[in-house]
């Protein structure tokens, strides 16, 4: 049984790390073993580049942490056993993982989330999985960037290609 000052603390710092979140998400973990919830936090900490955690938290101080913020729409998922998944970065990496997780584990089911303000339903969030997450954008966004260098020195470099081949052509056909 936590004191009241224990649960002070809790709420407190569960609203602090509410405030740095980009992301939030629930789900009901019933019917996991704590192998099975040690093997979810494994793969939440494995991310590279990424920044998430996962809490399991009695319901009244999430109740009571969500007040005045905007994952406050989040209240009416705070029944039977509640963890919380936060991001405090890519948002989609988060999602992917624990849409992955709920696939592979059927007694683990997302109740829903928050993203930007926005509530989010499951499948609000199963869409959510299936964008490209941050390390797959830059990679577009630097592609994107590049190409038209690329194509600009491919284009600029052609002539002088073109030149060679018909020089080295000659010198070949004078050769014979």
């Amino acid at each position: 049984m936590l004191t009241r000052e224990q649960k002070t603390d809790a709420v407190a710092e569960l609203k602090e790390k509410l405030g740095r979140a980009t992301s939030v998400f629930v789900a009901d973990y019933r019917g996991l073993s704590v192998e099975e919830v040690r093997e979810l936090r494994g793969q939440l900490r494995s991310e590279s580049e990424s920044d998430f955690e996962y809490r399991v938290a009695k319901n009244s101080l999430l109740r009571l942490a969500v007040e005045g913020h905007e994952a406050e729409v989040l209240k009416e998922h705070f029944t039977g056993p509640t963890a919380v998944a936060l991001s405090y970065g890519d948002p989609v990496g988060l999602a992917k993982i624990l849409v992955k997780y709920a696939k592979d584990h059927e007694v683990f089911e997302i109740k829903g989330g928050v993203l930007d303000g926005k509530s989010l339903d499951k499948g609000d969030v199963r869409h959510l999985a299936t964008l490209p997450n941050l390390l797959e954008l830059r990679g577009k966004l630097v592609g994107l960037l590049q190409a038209p260098a690329v194509k600009l020195a491919r284009l600029l470099n052609e002539p002088g290609g073109q030149l060679a081949r018909l020089v080295a052509a000659r010198k070949d056909a004078l050769g014979e």
